[in-house]
């Protein structure tokens, strides 16, 4: 076979193939291809299972470790510091994972751990360390819950300034304070628009707003906030309008927010010292005098 007709073949083999391609792209998929299609943006498979799950070891032993962890806890946390962790929970926002009950249990959890801990890696002074253990167990989950609260109220009291914003435009706008209250508990996301929206959520199960007010004081740490919440609640009380008190914590939370960012700027070169003084130096040193002090130890050796 000479070598045109190969290539006429070739040619002819290669047009049937793009016309192929062509025809089974143009043409229209099937009504199951569009269901299936449409299905698998919901999941392969939406239809759960109702039936028991298997029951597993640990199904079974967990309702008796909780127990353990919750009676046992119990005797190592008295009244008060359950009381202190609740007000710690309240500042960290009442996670709804953490309740105090589960830091109870988790205070019992990391003796044993800790202790345990201490006690492998350090066989020999083996009281010692479980009593290391011991005191690490109990004391790092309030530890952890009294951090999560300070970064938490950190965070409250650099989004009060917006909050404020919003809330003088809403009431300058025509809007009565708890409608401008509700509006700032729709349209931004955060700490204290968290906050403003627990605030609602009590005045709509039959607290007043004073004590709304007052309970969302004892929340916070912040006494910006606090100062704020003091003027609102004599506003209320004396019948004083709130736009102008509003509009003045507004402009004196934007000031205080400006000077909070100048004193961290101006704290960032302390807290730089240390880490060149002890990091960049040592290696500076040992570049510019390395070579002088291996010449003099090749000299007088």
């Amino acid at each position: 076979m000479s070598a045109p007709l190969l290539l006429a073949i070739a040619a002819v083999c290669a047009a049937l193939a793009v016309s192929l391609a062509a025809t089974a792209v143009g043409i229209p998929p099937t009504q199951r291809e569009r269901m299936l299609k449409i299905l698998s943006e919901f999941g392969e498979n939406r239809i759960t299972d109702t039936r028991p799950p298997k029951p597993t070891l640990y199904n079974r032993v967990r309702p008796g470790l909780l127990w353990f962890f919750q009676h046992t806890g119990d005797l190592i946390t008295p009244p008060a510091m359950k009381l202190r962790l609740a007000r710690q929970l309240d500042y960290a926002g009442n996670p709804p994972a953490w309740p105090v009950d589960r830091v109870v249990q988790a205070r019992m959890f990391g003796v044993i751990f800790f202790a345990v801990v201490g006690y492998v890696i350090y066989p020999k002074h083996a009281a010692l360390s479980g009593l290391a253990g011991i005191v690490i167990g109990l004391v790092l989950p309030e530890l952890l819950v009294r951090n999560l609260g300070q970064k938490r109220q950190q965070a409250l009291a650099r989004s009060l300034p917006d909050v404020l914003d919003a809330l003088v435009i809403g009431v300058e706008a025509g809007l009565g304070l708890d409608a401008a209250l509700a509006q700032v508990a729709q349209m931004q996301q955060g700490p204290m628009p968290d906050e403003v929206r627990r605030l609602l959520q009590e005045m709509q199960l039959g607290v007043s707003r004073t004590d709304a007010l007052r309970a969302l004081s004892a929340r916070t740490t912040s006494l910006d906030l606090k100062r704020m919440i003091t003027a609102l609640v004599q506003a209320g009380e004396m019948g004083i309008s709130v736009a102008g008190i509003l509009r003045e914590h507004a402009a004196d939370q934007r000031l205080r927010r400006r000077q909070r960012a100048e004193e961290s700027a101006q704290k960032v070169a302390i807290k730089l010292l240390f880490p060149v003084l002890f990091c960049l130096f040592p290696v500076i040193f040992v570049v510019v005098l390395g070579p002088a002090i291996l010449t003099v130890m090749a000299n007088f050796g």
